[in-house]
């Protein structure tokens, strides 16, 4: 039997220079034994391994990261594990991409609790400040690891609380910052870690206060922080109790009136009603349009956003509403949204304060979730209430080419519901006779998930508005001389 004695429990180093110096010497897996520091690696065996080094030994980088964690794993066979799979790599090359394979699924099974464990470790270590007997500021922490992995989340800890010193007690080791260099103690024990600090009470009464009984979800919260951590954080003496009264706050919630979320923005004052048979100009259509009634959306919004722009503009750009900023300040595209516009406006070479924008609909329609407004899509009742005051303004603009931004915008132009693919690009026209293209929404490219789709429909977006250019040549900006 040969023995290969490692200095500690995640000695991979050490391992790694036997297992090669085996592995050279053809030395079968079951021949040998893995002994961790002083322990008694038996009656019979010998420390000394030889011959074979000029065997070449090779293995995919994939089984080294592998093996640097399954070796922080605590079970006392995964020496014997890894060893074996170097062994077999060495006839079987593709063996770790065989998941059903039994020592490939074990590593990784192994591998994926050194994560989680690293994982818990980051999550859920409380420090508690202690008085360094110098009049200076120490923090200490108690942890309880499943597996050997201090070294592996060292890192993690000193990148970040670089500038306070702080110890973490756990029963496999201790890591120690001075807040210049790092050091990896002995083994300690609860007894010496500190239970409380004076920052404690001020948390649990946070923690009480912010407790949501109607949101518990008893088994997704054990998932993500087993009971077993519960007993080394500040809070854990109220979790049990919380968990239990949770029914019962529940139902209070439930039978008490409903009250309103407060608003954020001020709601402008009612304005009085409007004689719209006698609206002569663009001003008087702006003015009136203060005191639309047409549909109920004015009742919740903060005021009537109407179109802004040159009154001889070339272009209009049509959108479907104004959004959350543009209520409160009541003008068209200056969110998110026209943000994107401006920079693609910009990048087609066209002068954006020479074009009109507006929007289908007038007022913001939105949904209350605790004091955000969210944005709701108007229906066809309230784009067709609000067509009144976009006729008006086609009207009094009198532009060379309408642009549709969106399907709302396309359908509050026609008059009817139509594909806003089909249309896309196409030279269509108003019953009037004026010129009418259709694109994408800037709002459309901000909901985009996916960096490379948003990049792609960007460009598209451009290309659309650069047709805008060539239709009418008086949009462009000048060039540069």
């Amino acid at each position: 039997m040969f023995v290969a004695r490692l200095s500690h429990p995640a000695d991979f180093e050490g391992w790694r220079s036997f297992a090669r110096r085996f592995a050279q010497g053809s030395v079968a897996p079951s021949a040998i034994d893995w002994p961790v520091g002083d322990s008694d690696s038996g009656l019979f065996g010998e420390d000394v391994v030889a011959g074979g080094e000029d065997r070449a030994l090779s293995v995919p980088r994939a089984f080294i990261a592998l093996a640097q964690e399954v070796i922080c794993h605590s079970d006392a066979t995964r020496f014997d594990l890894l060893y074996r799979l170097l062994w077999r790599l060495q006839e079987e090359r593709e063996l770790l991409q065989i998941a059903s394979d039994h020592d490939v699924h074990r590593a990784e099974a192994l591998a994926r609790s050194v994560r989680r464990d690293m994982h818990k470790m980051t999550a859920f270590v409380r420090f508690r400040e202690v008085d360094d007997g110098q009049g200076g500021e120490a923090f200490v922490a108690w942890f309880e690891p499943e597996h050997h992995i201090l070294e592996k989340v060292a890192a993690f800890f000193v990148e970040r609380f670089t500038t306070m010193r702080w110890t973490i007690l756990t029963p496999r080791g201790t890591l120690l910052w001075d807040g210049r260099e790092l050091r990896l103690g002995e083994a300690a024990t609860r007894a010496q870690a500190p239970t409380s600090d004076a920052m404690e009470e001020w948390w649990r009464t946070y923690y009480a206060s912010i407790f949501n009984p109607a949101r518990l979800k008893p088994k997704a919260m054990k998932a993500e922080m087993p009971v077993k951590y519960w007993r080394n954080l500040p809070e854990a003496e109220l979790i049990s109790p919380l968990i239990a009264d949770a029914a019962r706050r529940t139902q209070e919630m439930i039978m008490s009136a409903p009250t309103s979320p407060q608003k954020r923005w001020a709601a402008a004052p009612e304005p009085a009603a409007a004689d719209l048979s006698a609206i002569e100009s663009w001003e008087e259509a702006a003015s009136a349009a203060r005191s639309c009634r047409r549909c109920d959306l004015w009742c919740d919004a903060t005021q009537t956003v109407f179109g802004e722009g040159p009154r001889s503009a070339p272009v209009v750009f049509v959108g479907e509403q104004p959004g959350d900023q543009e209520d409160l300040a009541g003008k068209p595209f200056i969110g998110p949204a026209g943000k994107v516009f401006d920079r693609a406006m910009a990048d087609a070479g066209l002068d954006r304060t020479q074009a009109y924008v507006t929007n289908a609909v007038k007022h913001f329609k939105f949904q209350l979730r605790g004091k955000r407004r969210i944005h709701e899509k108007p229906n066809a009742g309230e784009v067709k209430a609000c067509r009144f005051w976009l006729d008006l303004e086609l009207g009094f603009v009198k532009p060379q080419l309408v642009v549709a931004l969106g399907a709302t915008a396309l359908k509050a132009l026609t008059g009817h519901a139509g594909s806003l693919t089909a249309a896309r690009g196409r030279e269509l026209a108003l019953p009037d006779g004026t010129p009418l293209l259709a694109t994408v929404h800037p709002s459309y490219l901000l909901r985009l998930p996916d960096e490379d789709a948003k990049e792609a429909e960007t460009r598209r977006f451009i290309a659309d508005l650069k047709q805008v250019g060539s239709l009418v040549p008086t949009l462009r900006l000048p060039k540069a001389a």
